[in-house]
Formats: C-alpha cells, sequence, structure tokens
C-alpha cells in the first residue's frame, strides 16, 4: 500500500512562508495525481492544490491561488507545497493524498477521489 509522509509544518507569523513536503515510502509516486488537502478544527476537509504525474498541471484553491505552489520531483519520489503570504485562516492540518486512479487532476479536488493519504502535518500561523 502506498504510504505518504508530511513533513515542513510549523508556527509561522503571517505572512511568512512554509514549505510542505510529501514523500512516499515502498511505492513511487510516479504516475499519481498528487493533492494537498487541509482541514481546520470545527470545519471539513478543503482542497488546496493538485498536480498531475507529469508536473505539468497544477489546480488551486481561489483561496490560496498566488500564495501557494505545488511542484513534484518524482526522482525525489516528493510533492511539495510552497506556501507564501501566509495568513491565520490557513492554519489547519495539511493532508497530501494520492489519486490512485489517475495521473491526472480532476476539476474538482474532492477527498473521495484521493485513495491514499499521509497523517497530516499542522500548521499554524499566528503572531
Amino acid at each position: 500500500q502506498l504510504q505518504l509522509v508530511e513533513f515542513g509544518g510549523g508556527l509561522v507569523q503571517p505572512g511568512g512562508s512554509l514549505r510542505l513536503s510529501c514523500a512516499a515510502s515502498k511505492f513511487t509516486l510516479d504516475g499519481y495525481a498528487i493533492g494537498w488537502f487541509r482541514q481546520a478544527p470545527g470545519k471539513e476537509y478543503e482542497g488546496v492544490s493538485c498536480i498531475d504525474t507529469w508536473g505539468d498541471t497544477t489546480t488551486y484553491a481561489d483561496s490560496v491561488k498566488g500564495r501557494f505552489t505545488i511542484s513534484r520531483d518524482n526522482a525525489k519520489n516528493t510533492v511539495y507545497l510552497q506556501m507564501n503570504s501566509l495568513k491565520p485562516e490557513d492554519t489547519a492540518v495539511y493532508y497530501c493524498a494520492a489519486d490512485l486512479a489517475r495521473g491526472y487532476c480532476l476539476p474538482a479536488l474532492t477527498q473521495v477521489d484521493f485513495g491514499s493519504w499521509g497523517q497530516g502535518t499542522q500548521v499554524t500561523v499566528s503572531s
């Protein structure tokens, strides 16, 4: 089973930056679209971003467009989420997930389409 692990969360001041990493163990990420989701306390999961297996096509939620950048390095079996200009409302647990059925991103980023998930990493934006 594809196992994903997220790294890079932490506490950052508003306006700051963090880079999250999503690494796979035992299996390659090549061939799968990878998504980032987040869940804030008391709220539902929100799809943040997706990247296709070739790294050519990316999608973003409106709430993060222009601030977050998703990328991947298949040679390192890792997907990244660069988060800039962070806001307190970005505070959440961030998860990466693999779409085991396809290598491209669907127009809508929904939880049910992603079959393998990491354990999550906490991002807190606060002064």
